[in-house]
């Protein structure tokens, strides 16, 4: 295993070894944060919220028309697990401090296999709104 800690999470890097694929844990430290976007060619995601809550940002870049950001929200009070396929760009933001995010990778890491794009690339709001 391998861990990596700066001022926004730490990362626990590759905890089991599972053959041609990875699994890690962020805990990320304080809300507002965003991490986002990037998309795979190959490499498909599950993540699962372990503890606090997310809110996930997902564009389908292949059918859709790559600009209409989806959100979906993670939750330890509503535990499910998140697909995201390849081809679709993400990202997250917590919502609450020291939530965990659980991610499983059907492949290792590589980076040819990805494409980053910066935070407001869709002109996307992160704030969660008033209501």
């Amino acid at each position: 295993m391998h861990f990596h800690e700066d001022d926004r999470a730490q990362r626990f890097c590759d905890i089991f070894p599972v053959q041609g694929a990875q699994i890690m844990a962020s805990r990320i430290r304080s809300p507002g944060h965003i991490v986002a976007w990037h998309l795979h060619h190959e490499k498909t995601d599950w993540w699962c919220c372990l503890q606090g809550s997310f809110k996930v940002g997902l564009v389908d870049m292949l059918d859709g028309d790559g600009n209409e950001v989806q959100w979906e929200y993670l939750s330890d009070h509503n535990p499910q697990t998140l697909v995201i396929p390849p081809y679709t760009a993400h990202g997250y933001t917590a919502l609450e401090p020291n939530s965990i995010m659980l991610y499983y990778m059907d492949k290792e890491y590589d980076e040819s296999d990805e494409l980053r794009l910066p935070v407001g690339h869709f002109n996307e709001e992160w704030q969660i709104p008033n209501k």
